[in-house]
Formats: C-alpha cells, sequence, structure tokens
C-alpha cells in the first residue's frame, strides 16, 4: 500500500533534494541556472513583457533600478520609468511622469470628462536591429549574444549619437561618467540567474522576463496567451519588449 506523507514529511523530503532541484521547485529556471555552472549566452535570449492592465503605478521598479544599477538620484536620469496616460472623452490625451513615476502618481483631478487611464512602464526595448548600435563611432554600444544591448564605458566617448539614435528616449548620459547609459536588463543579475530588479519588486507582476526561444519560458507563455504589440512598430526595430493591452495613444 502506497505510503501516505503528511506535510512535516514532505518538507523533509524537499529538504533532501539537490541544490539544483530545490532551486527550480522553488524560483523557476532562473534560479537554477545560478547553480549549474558558468553562464553560458549562447544558451539564452532575453525578452520582456509588460502586461499593462496590470501596472498600478507605484514606481517601485524605478526606485529598485536606480538602487540596483547606482542610477543617479536627479528626477531626469532613469534606466526604466512609468508613465501615465488619461484619456478624456473628447479623445484628448494627457501624459504626465513626475520624476519618473519613483513616487507613484497623486489621483487625477476627477472634473468627469477623464475617459480611462492608465500607466506604461517603459525602458530600453532591446532591440534586434537597434539604431543606436549602428551610429556609435566606436563600437561603444553592442548587442551581445543573447540579445541584450550593452554600453562598454571604457570605449564609449560621450558623443551623445546613441542617445540621440535612440527612438524610445530610453538613454541618458551619465554625469560622473560622462559616459551613456541604460537599462542592461540587469544583465550582471540575469547572468547569475536572477530577476531584473524591477522585475522582482514589482507587486502586481506586471513585468514578466524570460526567454524567448525557450517554449517554458513565462514570456513564451505570455506572447502565446496574449495580444502583444511593441513601442513604435514602424521603425523596425524590432523590440524585444513587447506589451500587452497597449492602447493606441501610447507613444
Amino acid at each position: 500500500m502506497a505510503k501516505d506523507y503528511d506535510r512535516r514529511e514532505v518538507l523533509m523530503k524537499m529538504v533532501e533534494l539537490p541544490c539544483s532541484a530545490m532551486l527550480v521547485a522553488v524560483c523557476g529556471p532562473l534560479a537554477a541556472q545560478a547553480d549549474e555552472g558558468e553562464y553560458d549566452p549562447s544558451e539564452h535570449y532575453w525578452g520582456m513583457g509588460i502586461q499593462v492592465d496590470k501596472c498600478i503605478g507605484c514606481g517601485r521598479c524605478v526606485e529598485a533600478c536606480k538602487a540596483e544599477n547606482d542610477v543617479p538620484r536627479e528626477p531626469f536620469y532613469f534606466r526604466t520609468w512609468v508613465e501615465r496616460y488619461v484619456i478624456d472623452n473628447d479623445g484628448e490625451v494627457t501624459v504626465d511622469s513626475p520624476e519618473g513615476g519613483i513616487r507613484g502618481f497623486q489621483a487625477a483631478e476627477e472634473d468627469g470628462d477623464a475617459l480611462r487611464a492608465f500607466f506604461v512602464p517603459k525602458l530600453c526595448n532591446h532591440c534586434d536591429n537597434p539604431p543606436c548600435v549602428q551610429v556609435c563611432p566606436v563600437g561603444a554600444t553592442f548587442i551581445t549574444e543573447d540579445g541584450v544591448i550593452l554600453v562598454d564605458s571604457d570605449y564609449c566617448i560621450g558623443c551623445r549619437y546613441c542617445i540621440q539614435a535612440c527612438p524610445y528616449g530610453a538613454r541618458y548620459l551619465d554625469p560622473r561618467s560622462k559616459t551613456a547609459d541604460k537599462c542592461t536588463f540587469c544583465y550582471h543579475r540575469i547572468t547569475k540567474g536572477l530577476a531584473p530588479a524591477c522585475v522582482e519588486v514589482c507587486p502586481t507582476e506586471a513585468r514578466v522576463f524570460g526567454e524567448l526561444k525557450s517554449q517554458a519560458s513565462p514570456l513564451r507563455r505570455m506572447k502565446r496567451m496574449s495580444a502583444l504589440q511593441v513601442l513604435k512598430p514602424s521603425l523596425n526595430t524590432e523590440p524585444k519588449v513587447f506589451y500587452s493591452g497597449l492602447d493606441g495613444e501610447v507613444r
């Protein structure tokens, strides 16, 4: 007769599992990767999904990004930020992002004209056809084998060409190093099996990070289950940040 395990016995059995198995069971494949040895970029291809209907504009992602990546605290340097869109009955669109949304948003005045409002997190789109890489005169901006756009600050000469070329406004010149900076998907974290800081702190799981090639990836599941859009598709930059529930007014 099969043995019936109670809760305590099940927990004891879990303690006996190898570390890598425990990581998969509790934290998923990203966490397990850290226990499997050296990171191999050829085995990964990263992207992010954003579920607009889940974003509550709390700003925790912006704060976590600044803290994790040592982004200057001034309210005009951001690797990620949140915008609020308010559309009134006449079709007029108001967009605001006070301090990048890092402190959240004050309630909009209720004048009866607002038809709907929503929040849209933004960041570098890590394009497959990135204009920033094309214009960099010294090769400081480059795309990695696993699909992430990075900036080598040792090579960057601060010419700002990439900042001007980015159609998403996702780059800035770091006032301390005088070099270009931007979102890296927290590359130092994902190569260790950790999620990007913005994904980790989101209370509503509005951000979904994962593999674009793996069928088991949360991002691939999101692509199968939702109608996804990208920002400025007519530019043919082939972004790897996808949005579900994106309003046509978002640019």
